[in-house]
């Protein structure tokens, strides 16, 4: 390992200047933590005389609160405090609408609302006299769909919200109708999502304990520093008041973003009761108290010439926010907007609406609204291709951005490699060899997405802070608050760090997110850390390099610009007195640099903010410094008797820019697709009165290896000249585009096209039947008289219907 305290982004743009542990398989530097069990999650804090606490949640979806009776529960023996909304703060919170109380104030607005809490000697005791909270309400009509909530004269799930509109906004940019009138084809339909939880391995935890006047709250959060802001708002204290300790975190996904109460109500009894207080949700109680992706209903129109250019696009978004707001109106701007800058649109029209509805409230969900986008809109383009006798992979090619496009709402694009990742996931699938030999009941298909690598969401910043302190044995230190949420960043900072100092990587530690004791961070969100977090470590180890550089050449009498560093020795050629090479260690610079008169640390300090502008309300402005791009191709097989889809082969090629770890980055590919597919084809609920039946793993059914295809992943040859190394994000990209392959690849093998997700078999079985009635065939044999005739069609019917030609 080779080092110089110049820019690595002074340097040609070519990968043989990138030092070599930048792009190596490096080893997780909490690999051994986590497989020996050491790793300390949010249900392994320990604190003495810790508490621990149970929750009522509301069995309604719409409630007045007329009174509630603790007093069973607070007779029972190891009970320390009973809490309900008269013990809070009386103050709403939430990221960008403050609608939410840490426990209910006189209404219940969904099933699973949080009435009421217990802090008691253990778990077990907790949960007994949790069931001795008597709760009398007055049960209020309930909408429990979009079209109730946004129907004449619906019921106000908040007083606050005409309408149940809890955010909207609308755009016509380049003039879209005229445009349209143009063009020579248009295509046009309607697709749902729904509902997807994160099902993340470890469920949200908080661990709670005062001093004083300040309480310390140990959480899983993949946002320490906002989650901290957040929290002292909803318990009315001042932000000094607070302070996060991040632990290890068992999967975010963005379902641990610090939206939900938990940790809240968690502080509130580790108060009442003068002692720590640990909460963790059950996995039952995780599928009430988190916050799902957001369904949506999108209604997308497109124009195209008749050689395959595309005009003008025009959605009409409706999304399902659920009783309260978290994240979700960042979300809705996200799905509206963000795929723009996948194609060279002449012009662009949208109507978005977040309506409140009496359900589980939603939220983040990797990929952040692309996936809902990208799986209407990629429809739509699927059915343009059809239309237009043109293989959609050229008709991407077509029409696809390259570095220094625009898109329509200013996202102005640096690195961009979509052309290349289309070419090579085509090829990767053998698009064109099966195009010529096709196979009865199979089908092929493609989608793109475009997503962020961070973005201006949450005020005028998305920046990071880091500090680098050279230790007098030799090591690093990486003092940074962004932390780590199973993506392995803290090795990828720590290859970043090390491949600017000269060390190894196994001498660099990083620290996690402590919001008392590390540098400033917004958190483990929108695909930021390596490239927001992972350039300020870059500033900072270069700063470090440079000062531990300058201390040599005073120790050495030599010119700090004949000096380098690598294998943690810094190094300078024979000198002019024919001297020989001098190779001095790291540790020994940095002691005798301490140990002198005013002797000092060697420290570097940096900092770097995403190039981008904060969006206005309309959502016109560049929200990223660097965007990362994916093609994927997908073979599925459908049994015609059945309906029953197998997702043979997934090729996916990815510009995330310089790939820093490959094993890492293809592990993050590799779980984005099957969750994905979970979204696609496996991820629902059966619901009854505003409620999933039965919220656990038994009815909700995660992707598992037995449905994971084939995979194809490759990366493509890419350099971002703002991203550490070259580097941009890669992290959610991979989710975005399978359901709407797995629908379009449906679709080309029996000619159904599945409106709702999921793609089930009896919404394929019964769309099959519609066909062959249409054509005046038999239909097979119905495999059951089970509900779910209509399911085929969805909201737009089940073929491929609804293009016109002008």
């Amino acid at each position: 390992m080779t080092t110089t305290h110049a820019p690595v982004t002074e340097l040609p743009l070519d990968r043989a200047v990138l030092p070599p542990v930048i792009g190596s398989a490096v080893e997780r530097i909490d690999a051994v933590e986590k497989v020996t069990g050491k790793s300390v999650y949010a249900a392994d804090t320990r604190i003495p005389r810790m508490l621990h606490a149970a929750v009522v949640r509301s069995p309604h979806a719409s409630a007045r609160v007329l009174a509630v009776d603790t007093s069973r529960a607070e007779r029972v023996p190891g009970v320390h405090a009973v809490i309900t909304g008269a013990d809070t703060a009386h103050v709403k919170w939430g990221a960008f609408r403050p609608d939410l109380y840490p426990l209910a104030v006189e209404r219940v607005r969904y099933v699973g609302d949080e009435i009421a809490a217990v802090a008691a000697v253990d778990l077990d005791t907790a949960r007994f006299a949790a069931e001795l909270i008597s709760v009398d309400y007055e049960v209020l009509p309930a909408v429990l769909s979009l079209d109730a909530a946004l129907a004449d004269g619906a019921p106000l799930v908040h007083d606050d919200a005409a309408g149940n509109i809890a955010h909207e906004f609308a755009f016509d940019r380049g003039g879209a109708e005229t445009w349209f009138e143009r063009s020579d084809v248009v295509v046009e339909g309607v697709w749902e999502s729904t509902r997807q939880w994160h099902g993340s391995i470890e469920t949200i935890g908080c661990t709670a304990e005062w001093s004083q006047d300040r309480v310390t709250m140990w959480v899983n959060t993949q946002t320490p520093f906002l989650a901290r802001q957040r929290y002292a708002t909803a318990l009315g204290l001042p932000l000094r008041a607070v302070r996060v300790v991040q632990t290890e975190v068992g999967g975010g996904f963005g379902g641990k973003s610090g939206d939900d109460n938990t940790s809240v109500i968690c502080a509130i009894l580790a108060r009442k009761t003068g002692r720590a207080v640990q909460l963790v949700n059950t996995r039952e109680e995780e599928f009430l108290a988190s916050r799902p992706r957001i369904p949506m209903r999108y209604h997308v129109r497109l124009g195209f010439t008749s050689d395959g250019l595309v005009t003008a696009k025009d959605i009409d978004l409706v999304a399902d926010n659920g009783a309260y707001t978290g994240k979700a109106q960042a979300v809705l701007g996200a799905a509206t907007v963000r795929h723009d800058a996948l194609f060279n649109y002449r012009a662009v029209r949208a109507r978005s609406r977040l309506v409140y509805t009496n359900l589980v409230p939603t939220g983040a969900f990797r990929g952040f609204g692309n996936p809902s986008a990208d799986w209407a809109v990629g429809q739509a383009w699927d059915l343009a291709a059809a239309e237009l006798g043109i293989e959609i992979p050229d008709l991407f090619l077509l029409n696809a951005v390259e570095a220094g496009s625009v898109s329509p709402h200013n996202h102005r694009i640096s690195s961009c490699e979509l052309k290349q990742c289309i070419r090579r996931a085509a090829k990767a699938i053998g698009w064109y060899d099966k195009r010529a030999a096709r196979v009865p009941g199979r089908g092929l298909a493609m989608g793109v997405s475009v997503h962020v690598s961070g973005r201006r969401s949450f005020g005028d910043y998305d920046g990071s802070s880091a500090i680098v302190r050279l230790t007098e044995d030799g090591r690093a230190a990486v003092i940074v608050g962004e932390g780590e949420i199973g993506t392995g960043a803290r090795t990828t900072l720590a290859q970043i760090a090390a491949a600017e100092l000269g060390l190894a990587v196994a001498d660099i530690t990083v620290s996690r997110p402590d919001t008392d004791l590390t540098t400033h961070a917004l958190g483990a969100l929108a695909s930021r850390v390596t490239y927001v977090a992972g350039n300020a470590v870059k500033r900072a180890a270069e700063q470090a390099c440079e000062r531990l550089l300058d201390a040599a050449s005073r120790q050495l009498g030599r010119p700090a610009a004949e000096l380098w560093v690598a294998d943690g020795v810094v190094h300078a050629p024979a000198g002019p007195d024919d001297e020989g090479p001098v190779r001095l260690p790291v540790g020994t610079v940095v002691r005798a640099e301490l140990y002198r008169p005013n002797g000092e640390p060697i420290v570097g300090l940096g900092s770097f903010d995403n190039p981008s502008e904060f969006p206005d309300q309309l959502r016109y402005g560049n929200e990223s410094g660097a965007y990362n791009f994916v093609a994927e191709a997908a073979e599925v097989e459908v049994d015609p008797a059945t309906g029953a889809v197998t997702v043979r082969e997934l090729a996916a090629a990815v510009d995330c820019g310089t790939v820093l770890n490959p094993p890492l980055a293809q592990g993050q590919v590799e779980g984005a697709i099957a969750q994905g597919l979970g979204m696609a084809i496996t991820e629902r609920f059966d619901w009854d009165a505003g409620a999933p039946t039965r919220p656990s793993f038994t009815d909700y059914k995660l992707p598992t290896a037995g449905i994971m295809p084939e995979l194809h992943i490759e990366f493509a040859d890419s350099y971002e000249p703002t991203g550490p190394f070259g580097a941009k994000g890669v992290g959610e990209i991979a989710l975005d585009p399978v359901p709407s392959i797995v629908a379009s690849a449906v679709a080309d093998a029996v000619g159904v096209r599945v409106h709702e997700l999921p793609i089930t078999a009896e919404k394929i079985f019964w769309g099959i039947q519609e066909r062959a009635a249409a054509a005046g065939g038999e239909p097979a044999g119905r495999p059951g008289d089970g509900p779910g005739a209509e399911s085929a069609a969805g909201p737009a019917g089940g073929t491929d219907e609804g293009s016109d030609h002008r």
